[in-house]
């Protein structure tokens, strides 16, 4: 049967102008060919393209800002493909300190509105991502310790359900919903269209600092940071990256939300070991401080391919782990953005209980994820086995994954996502998407 609903908003049928521009993703692995594309300018909008795609019996899937790490995810071949990333608005309420986002802003837009006018907005490594995807995933980033996840601080949502309908969330009604949609994942329950965040002030002024190692120091560096950085103060975010061994080094980026003073007196732990090749600490005006950690990331797309996988750490790598990374840094593809990347844990994220929100993994020290990249198509499987057995080898020394760093080897991947929420998960999509109509690769399939 043909639909009576009629597709509305900015609408790209394959073989129009503008749909291989439509189909550009960040990662150009994750490109497919869409039916259709819907940019959606109001919720009304979403709702019509899934009344449509359902009566065309076409696979639906929401997009927000083209970062999807896994191929499938906001794409899929024949299917309709409805993007958020012209519904914008931005509502920042003073008195309540909370903000209405529309999904189709980029998480750098939002930091910035809101600095500018002196209120922090949780963010992660990379200005370009869609807060409509990495919101429901948990959302981390460099200032967790102090904000807790993104996902922590969303309070109230609208979302259009699997027959069309705007549903709204909150603790008051259809709190189960909230519930799921505080790390339950992206394309799961509905298509997002807005979420209400509690906003706190931002500091007027932080400390940032960028600091680098000779690659042959990554050993005793990682080893340093993963013993002193779930430990220092909750207010002291660090990203700790590790390049490949061909033209790579180590990297540490992050913030300490107060003087510079005490930021070097935390620091001091872990700047002392190795020998730095760069040190970079600046006391800086709270916007100034958010673009000094958020470089420009231009999404239309990166030139490199990606295959990721990620993890939490409960204590430091044993030799045996750092062998296995070592291994995988050796054989990553000189000169490309491969590598390990470490976050630390702890504070306002611990402050939850694992079954309080959807976002189960709140006890571990650390964050982990590696991604191999390449160029040339003929090299993508030799890259994906490269992280995905990595995966296998490192399992030992890891709890769990991340939804937003998905890695698609990963076999019944449900409980290592969710931990012990998958089965609440499970009852609250079969709840609101019982027919499933919403799936990926490794969705949460309702419960029978």
């Amino acid at each position: 049967m043909k639909s009576k609903t009629q597709l509305t908003g900015r609408v790209i049928f394959k073989g129009d102008p503008g749909y291989d521009t439509a189909r550009k993703n960040w990662d150009p692995h994750t490109d497919r060919f869409p039916k259709v594309f819907v940019f959606a300018q109001k919720t009304r909008d979403v709702a019509n393209a899934i009344k449509w795609a359902r009566a065309n019996k076409v696979p639906i899937r929401p997009r927000s800002g083209r970062h999807a790490l896994e191929t499938n995810l906001s794409q899929v071949n024949g299917g309709l493909v409805i993007d958020t990333s012209e519904m914008k608005k931005i509502t920042l309420n003073k008195k309540c300190s909370t903000a209405v986002v529309e999904t189709g802003n980029r998480v750098g837009r939002i930091v910035d509105t809101l600095a500018r006018q002196g209120y922090m907005a949780p963010f992660g490594d990379s200005p370009s991502v869609g807060i409509g995807g990495i919101t429901p995933g948990g959302g981390i980033g460099p200032l967790q310790r102090t904000t807790g996840l993104i996902s922590d601080n969303l309070i109230a949502l609208e979302m259009v359900d699997a027959k069309g309908r705007i549903i709204r969330a909150s603790k008051k009604r259809n709190s189960d919903l909230l519930w799921a949609s505080r790390g339950g994942g992206g394309g799961n329950f509905g298509v997002y269209t807005k979420y209400k965040f509690k906003v706190r002030r931002a500091p007027v002024k932080a400390a940032v600092f960028s600091v680098t190692w000779p690659w042959d120091q990554f050993e005793e560096v990682v080893e340093a940071w993963q013993r002193w950085a779930p430990f220092t103060s909750t207010k002291l975010g660090s990203e700790l990256s590790v390049g490949p061994k061909k033209g790579g080094n180590v990297s540490m980026l992050g913030v300490y939300l107060g003087s510079k003073k005490k930021a070097l007196k935390f620091l001091e732990p872990i700047l002392s070991v190795g020998t730095t090749t760069k040190k970079d600490i600046r006391y800086l005006p709270y916007l100034q401080a958010t673009e000094f950690l958020l470089a420009p990331d231009p999404v239309l797309t990166q030139r490199f391919s990606n295959q990721f996988s990620s993890g939490f750490g409960r204590r430091p790598f044993p030799d045996k782990a750092f062998k296995y990374m070592r291994e995988f840094l050796e054989k990553a593809e000189g000169g490309t953005p491969a590598g390990f990347y470490f976050l630390n844990w702890g504070g306002a994220i611990r402050r939850i209980a694992p079954r309080a929100t959807a976002f189960y993994w709140r006890d571990p020290k650390y964050y982990v994820e590696w991604n191999s990249s390449w160029v040339k198509p003929s090299h993508a499987a030799r890259n994906i086995a490269l992280a995905r057995n990595t995966r296998k080898k490192l399992q030992p020394y890891i709890v769990g994954s991340y939804i937003n760093v998905p890695d698609q080897g990963i076999k019944c991947s449900g409980p290592v996502y969710y931990g012990k929420n998958y089965a609440r998960l499970r009852r609250v999509k079969a709840k609101y998407d019982p027919q499933n109509v919403f799936n990926n690769p490794q969705s949460i399939p309702p419960a029978k």
